[in-house]
């Protein structure tokens, strides 16, 4: 039994209708699909020594809201700033330690001992909790935040430098990540950003 070429067309027209429909509910997926977290800020497993004592683990960073931030001991400039800005955060907004942690990650495990991170740190707020690991350690909390660093200078050279992600990380209080503080963010925006972590 042949279809009439009438037939024939509605049926077209029906299915072109449908495939249209698809795609264009397939491209209202991708366009307002939640925007992804950072590789491995949630869900990657690392583990470091933590100059409070013990280890510190991802399971750790629930309980309350941290800024974690990464750099190195002998960072001349990103890291003391960034550093120093994080404890004067805490003190504009008259939040202390137990409202908002400071969590730093040394990126130069080669360079920086438990004890040179524990001194470096309370040097700034005796609050602020220093993680350290060795190299395979310190690789693993790096893709769990999907930061960067690579070392810059000369073979041999113990004065080289460390470049490396300069963000400060916004976790909330059940652990996952909140959204990020740029390096010299202008104006009152850092300020805002951790009042709302707070309050999530």
């Amino acid at each position: 039994m042949t279809q009439s070429p009438k037939t024939l067309r509605t049926f077209r027209i029906v299915l072109w209708s449908l495939v249209i429909l698809v795609a264009i509910g397939a491209t209202g997926l991708y366009l307002f699909r939640p925007p992804a977290r950072p590789l491995g800020v949630t869900g990657q497993s690392f583990a470091l020594a933590s100059t409070k004592g013990g280890q510190f683990t991802q399971a750790d960073l629930g309980g309350k809201p941290s800024l974690v931030f990464f750099g190195y001991t002998f960072c001349p400039d990103v890291c003391p700033t960034t550093l120093a800005e994080t404890t004067a955060w805490r003190s504009q907004l008259g939040i202390s330690a137990d409202d908002l942690r400071i969590i730093f990650v040394t990126v130069d495990p080669e360079r920086d001992t438990l004890d040179t991170v524990k001194g470096y740190v309370e040097g700034f707020d005796p609050s602020i909790i220093g993680l350290v690991g060795d190299q395979a350690q310190t690789d693993a909390v790096k893709r769990a935040f999907g930061v960067f660093s690579e070392k810059k200078g000369e073979a041999g050279d113990p004065y080289y430098m460390v470049d490396h992600t300069a963000l400060v990380f916004l976790m909330g209080a059940d652990g996952t990540f909140e959204g990020t503080i740029a390096y010299d963010e202008a104006g009152d925006a850092p300020l805002a950003k951790i009042k709302r972590l707070i309050a999530s």
